[in-house]
């Protein structure tokens, strides 16, 4: 990871369309060096899959994953961060 400043935080997705779930998939793996780990919950009655993303990773990183997963058809990103001192 470097030197540069990082931060911890949480992403927060919600997939509704299985067939976006593999552009998810590749985002995510593009930025599988700061994932410190990862939690998914599909709930089959709705047809929807949650999933949590913890990372550690500069701000730049992790808002620009958030915002090109929002913009994948059917998935929504929020991002939680930490209040901690960067790292």
């Amino acid at each position: 990871m470097g030197t540069e400043e990082t931060k911890l935080a949480v992403v927060a997705i919600v997939v509704e369309r299985e067939e976006s779930v593999c552009e998810l998939n590749e985002l995510l793996h593009g930025c599988s060096n700061y994932i410190i780990g990862r939690m998914g919950i599909p709930h089959r009655e709705r047809g929807v899959s949650l999933i949590s993303v913890a990372m550690d990773a500069p701000a730049d990183v992790i808002s620009a994953l958030s915002g090109k997963l929002g913009r994948i058809r059917g998935v929504s990103a929020k991002v939680a961060y930490s209040r901690l001192p960067n790292g």
